[in-house]
């Protein structure tokens, strides 16, 4: 008697899933470096990779919690955390990590633009700064995002998973804006509500949420229409 075997169960290829495991890996890899490079100028004074500059009048522990509190670090973190996973088991899959997923390539695709287009023109880094912004702002995006339109797994996106994956950023926005009115500190200059009012800085991160929305949508469409080399 034979059996048959729908198209979506066929297993994808041996050399498909090593060739995915290799550029999560690559990636992970990638911010790790960047990651130990910013903690070691983080400690002895030097630049970071979010301002072209760290501030010593304050402790460690509290330059620890800035650097922390950017939203570049933490997505490249969420990155990193899924690059491994994705390294270990390229198929992998469920609910959360649908979620996890999503907003690992939604959040580094923002950070990649907004640092291109709103904090590049600002700054001007040299020496290991540069080495890190390459690595969070320009490396990291763009090969998760290239790495997912090949490899996918698709399909695994659903409209409550575009919703669920904008919980964390939300929360970020709120944190940051409480956590400034606080201390005075906000990790961008263009949410700094001190410099350019509440009601601007509000606007400029509404504006950003505009542009993750839109991309969210794509990201959906791609996700349903396009093949990908990993399929269930």
């Amino acid at each position: 008697m034979s059996t048959t075997v729908h198209p979506t169960q066929v297993a994808p290829s041996a050399a498909v899933v090593t060739a995915s495991r290799v550029v999560y890996l690559l990636i992970a890899v990638i911010i790790a470096i960047s990651l130990v490079i910013q903690i070691v100028l983080v400690i002895t004074g030097g630049a970071d990779a979010r301002s072209g500059g760290v501030d010593m009048s304050v402790g460690l522990a509290t330059r620890f919690a800035r650097i922390f509190s950017a939203f570049t670090i933490l997505s490249n973190l969420i990155v990193l955390a899924v690059s491994v996973l994705l390294a270990i088991d390229p198929l992998r899959d469920g609910r959360l990590w649908r979620v996890a997923r999503l907003d690992a390539l939604l959040s580094i695709v923002i950070t990649g633009i907004v640092y291109a287009v709103v904090l590049a023109p600002q700054v001007n880094l040299t020496g290991w700064a540069l080495v890190i912004t390459i690595g969070f702002h320009y490396l990291s995006p763009w090969l998760t995002l290239g790495a997912w339109l090949v490899f996918g797994p698709r399909p695994r996106f659903t409209w409550s998973t575009v919703a669920w994956a904008f919980l964390w950023p939300l929360a970020w926005v709120v944190f940051t804006f409480i956590r400034g009115g606080i201390t005075g500190w906000y990790p961008y200059p263009f949410l700094d509500a001190t410099q350019l009012g509440f009601d601007g800085a509000v606007r400029n991160a509404l504006m950003v949420l505009v542009v993750a929305i839109v991309f969210a949508v794509l990201l959906k469409l791609v996700d349903r229409v396009l093949p990908a080399a990993l399929r269930r």
